[in-house]
């Protein structure tokens, strides 16, 4: 085959500007509000070293979350609220989003920021703490989409607790199995990569959902839930 490493470096930097024109597409699709809300609540994010999902996963966030509907929704690692805001943003506007996470400071910075993209206060439950203490506190069946961005060593224990807590039909969303290229790197690598691989494969497997990967940000993994 011709082309060799050129050809390889062409179609890296294809997808790098691929990738490049769909974060620029994504940030191009909220209001005003919204736009200075995601820049300040990036900004936090930075300072604090916290991962925030790319402009064009918001949007996805944001799309998945309308087609579904969503009333309900669950996240796991609030952050500083960027995920947050795409996701109310897709949501009903009577939706609650219920956010969990360890750093209580961080979700003030997610009250802020959703504060002043303009969603009432109302449309959020910050619950401070280990999503696996509090995950089995909230309801069977009880939410739309849920959403894992927490701690990636965790993953496989996000997955049984979804199943659990999504509504037929429901959609569950993993961030960042691509771990930044390791999880498809084949050399040796730490446990989280490990346990994202066991994911995949768990959620790829399974009877109850129908998945798919998407190359969007750091990797978007989703699965509808099967009616039965």
């Amino acid at each position: 085959m011709r082309g060799g490493r050129g050809q390889e470096r062409a179609i890296t930097g294809n997808r790098q500007s691929n990738w490049a024109f769909a974060d620029a597409y994504g940030a191009e699709l909220v209001d005003d509000a919204e736009n200075a809300a995601l820049r300040w609540a990036r900004e936090r994010a930075q300072q604090a070293g916290v991962r925030a999902v790319s402009p064009a996963t918001g949007a996805t966030l944001r799309l998945l979350a309308a087609t579904a509907g969503a009333k309900a929704v669950a996240e796991i690692g609030t952050g500083t609220g960027v995920s947050g805001i795409h996701l109310m943003a897709g949501m009903r506007p009577d939706g609650v989003l219920t956010t969990v996470d360890t750093d209580p400071e961080q979700q003030q910075f997610a009250r802020q920021a959703f504060r002043a993209a303009g969603f009432a206060g109302n449309r959020a439950r910050f619950i401070p703490g280990s999503a696996l203490d509090v995950l089995p506190r909230l309801a069977d069946r009880g939410y739309d989409l849920v959403f894992c961005d927490g701690d990636r060593s965790e993953c496989l224990e996000y997955f049984a607790e979804a199943l659990r807590l999504l509504r037929p039909g429901g959609l569950v969303c993993f961030e960042g199995v691509f771990a930044n290229g390791r999880t498809v790197d084949a050399g040796a690598q730490p446990a989280e990569v490990r346990k994202l691989r066991e994911l995949l494969g768990a959620v790829r497997e399974s009877d109850d959902l129908v998945p798919s990967l998407l190359p969007v940000g750091d990797g978007l993994l989703c699965a509808v839930k099967r009616e039965r």
